[in-house]
């Protein structure tokens, strides 16, 4: 009973012992690669170099340099489109099209005009003018958006330079395109004067997104007043 009483009462000691052991191992191992740093997250940047995405800085980066000059170059006339789609708009696609994932994904079209605005809609969050083209019979209906909430993403689609593969995640993708829009709403129109534009001509270029051969919705990257 001697023996049995020494080996319980040795069980707690071999624990500290090991236990000791373990902390001695864990020290040693953090001294010899060098010292913990606490980050705080969302400061990772600090210690890695890294620097936080921001799609303003992104957008403003490559918006007039870039942007505006590809867009403005490759826009075909609308009504000329139009005609040669002939009420289907994917059998244009190969010559004036541009797929959101090189070859695959949503088809989108640049596009340019002179209209003549027929209706307006701001009383809607994504409000829009709706138009006629000049030297155009066709029976489209044709939307230009003016905001304030601009929906899609034709005209990040569009660019041939903005690639998914050359951002970190879908978030970043997606607020490209959400920094587009807000530099469009900045730039090129105002909700608040759309109004003033029912009856008047315009000229346009903006990107759309193909969702039917009925009706266009068009983000404009530029606008004027005739």
């Amino acid at each position: 009973m001697v023996i049995l009483n020494n080996v319980e009462e040795g069980i707690p000691n071999m624990k500290k012992r090991v236990l000791a052991l373990c902390l001695a191992i864990t020290f040693l191992t953090v001294t010899m690669s060098g010292c913990v740093k606490v980050v705080k997250i969302g400061e990772e940047g600090k210690l890695t170099g890294a620097k936080t995405f921001s799609a303003g800085d992104d957008v403003d980066s490559f918006w007039e340099s870039q942007a505006l000059p590809e867009l403005t170059e490759k826009a075909v006339d609308l009504g000329e489109l139009l005609t040669q789609a002939n009420g289907d708009l994917e059998s244009v696609a190969e010559e004036y099209g541009t797929y959101s994932m090189g070859a695959s994904g949503e088809l989108s079209y640049t596009v340019k005009g002179t209209a003549s605005v027929t209706a307006v809609e701001t009383e809607k969050k994504a409000g829009y003018i709706e138009v006629n083209l000049e030297g155009y019979e066709g029976t489209e209906v044709i939307k230009i958006q003016v905001g304030s909430v601009m929906k899609g993403s034709s005209v990040r689609d569009s660019l041939s330079f903005i690639k998914f593969g050359d951002y970190t995640n879908q978030q970043e993708y997606a607020a490209v395109s959400q920094g587009i829009n807000s530099k469009i709403m900045e730039t090129v129109i105002d909700p608040e004067a759309a109004g003033d534009l029912l009856g008047k001509t315009i000229s346009f270029t903006g990107c759309f997104t193909v969702k039917g051969n009925d009706e266009l919705i068009i983000t404009p990257v530029a606008l004027e007043e005739e």
